[in-house]
């Protein structure tokens, strides 16, 4: 790993438009082709502006002034901050190197009706020849378990599913450098190793591979070097067996292991006859089948089953006959595989989605006719990704929507003001939403579902972009809704946290929920 940088970067100064202060400054980066290297930073630390600006996602002039230097397969580009600047082209900048966000859906084209066109897309812009197309989708999805999914629509994906899909898309042309923002999260365990396989023969291949993330992930430490950043600098840099023990590295990016937290409180015993918080009766869903599928498949003849077993008329089941209940003041934890059905289940709580078969009970009545609007005011859900319900104009009036019409002017402020609070975001009430970093959106999401105070809590994959402080915070906020009486259902891939946290864990694979 010697003789020029595949890509490199001197960043005196780097500040947003209208910023009162640099966002990024005094940082150093030299990263050698066939290299790991691991940038470490807690939230707000800077570390997703370097990488965007790093892969040309935040080209200076157009998002800030920039003074410093980038370079990139050998190309140098020198930066004073003034009008006769460089301009960077992103899309010629991405050919040499492939970005990964934190929110995976923000790198897809969102116009391609199958896995397998979205991955070919960026090679279809770019006049790759069809054959050569199809071989480097067939090659590129069995690198990361998805060779299953290629004639699935996109927007049908789990979490981690799509994040694999941007994971193809952004190597499928082979860039020399792969930078990746928190790019296992949302992965289930066999997907973290794939990924770590993946990260290897990459390396192996001549490709410099840069990981950007909150905490010292167990993954991190195959790397060659790393950079930790703190409050838009470098900090420390050096190898993970040097840096690791290191005494005065950023609290937070150690993410503190969940055995320092207490195992939740037992949920006092419900009164005899009492109904769930939440109850699923025999509860399965089959999504209907895309228009091209419809036209192929005639009917069932009649006294012909409704379609194979697991299926309905043949649509695969996602769920098939759950059972579950959920008491005021239990934590319940759903784990288990990537695709495996845990957001849909959890989109069942509110009505979002309804059975194909079977009943959902909130406070024992039964949701099926009830108007989505009225079920939530119940039912409290956090979306995987805070984007999806995240839309105001600043962070108090985020948490404020909708109270002033169920609650007193009073009454309103005053849950605002406690789920501000209990998030650790009552100083960023003025700020906008998509100011916030990922693990503050995060907890913003959070707080919406909070300050309505419902009798259900469901959180998707909650501890997802958390640091430290962030995964405390959550914490925190659960069981405080937990000992104030709501039933809180979490999906996670957090093991660690799920044990520490939830009264009981069950697990769904194959459309069936188990006892983990």
């Amino acid at each position: 790993m010697t003789g020029k940088p595949a890509l490199a970067a001197g960043i005196m100064k780097f500040t947003f438009h209208e910023a009162a202060a640099p966002a990024l400054h005094g940082i150093d980066v030299s990263i050698a082709p066939g290299s790991f290297t691991a940038i470490l930073g807690a939230s707000g630390s800077g570390k997703s502006t370097l990488g965007k600006l790093l892969a040309g996602w935040l080209p200076p002039g157009g998002h800030g002034t920039f003074q410093g230097f980038l370079e990139l397969s050998g190309r140098r580009l020198e930066f004073t901050g003034g009008a006769a600047d460089p301009r960077i082209d992103p899309a010629q900048w991405g050919r040499h190197a492939g970005f990964v966000p934190q929110d995976p859906a923000a790198v897809l084209s969102t116009v391609r009706a199958t896995v397998a066109e979205e991955m070919a897309f960026g090679l279809e812009n770019a006049g790759t020849e069809r054959g050569a197309m199809r071989a480097a989708v067939g090659r590129t999805a069995g690198l990361l378990g998805l060779e299953g999914r290629l004639g699935e629509d996109p927007a049908r994906l789990s979490g981690g599913q799509l994040r694999r899909l941007a994971i193809g898309c952004a190597i499928i042309s082979g860039p020399p450098v792969l930078i990746m923002d928190e790019p296992f999260a949302s992965l289930d365990a066999a997907g973290a190793r794939e990924l770590s396989t993946l990260v290897r023969s990459l390396v192996a291949d001549g490709t410099a591979v840069v990981i950007l993330s909150q905490a010292m992930d167990a993954a991190l430490l195959e790397a060659h070097h790393w950079l930790v950043l703190e409050d838009g600098t470098a900090v420390a840099a050096g190898t993970p067996a040097r840096l690791a023990s290191a005494p005065g590295l950023p609290a937070a990016i150690r993410r503190p292991g969940q055995e320092a937290m207490l195992p939740a409180a037992r949920p006092a015993s419900s009164p005899p006859g009492a109904p769930a918080a939440l109850q699923l009766r025999g509860v399965s869903f089959a999504y209907p089948a895309a228009p091209r599928d419809r036209a192929k498949r005639r009917p069932p003849r009649r006294g012909e089953p409704d379609g194979e077993a697991g299926s309905f008329n043949g649509r695969p089941r996602v769920l098939a006959d759950i059972h579950l209940a959920v008491h005021p003041g239990e934590i319940v934890a759903v784990t288990g595989p990537n695709g495996a059905g845990k957001s849909t289940l959890l989109r069942h709580f509110n009505g979002l989605l309804r059975p194909t078969a079977g009943t959902v009970l909130v406070g024992g009545a039964d949701i099926s006719a009830a108007p989505v609007g009225r079920t939530a005011a119940s039912v409290g859900l956090l979306f995987q990704q805070p984007r999806d319900q995240l839309f105001e104009r600043t962070v108090s009036r985020e948490v404020r929507f909708g109270l002033d019409r169920l609650f007193t002017p009073p009454e309103a402020a005053e849950r605002a003001a406690a789920a501000l609070d209990a998030t650790g975001l009552a100083d960023l009430a003025g700020e906008h939403p998509a100011e916030l970093p990922a693990s503050g959106q995060r907890l913003l999401a959070l707080a919406t579902v909070l300050a309505r105070r419902p009798s259900v809590i469901a959180l998707d994959e909650p501890t997802v972009a958390l640091d430290g402080r962030g995964l405390a915070l959550l914490d925190a906020a659960v069981r405080r809704a937990a000992a104030e009486g709501a039933a809180v259902v979490l999906v996670t891939h957090d093991l660690g946290y799920a044990h520490s946290t939830a009264h009981r864990i069950v697990s769904l694979d194959g459309g069936r929920l188990v006892p983990a």
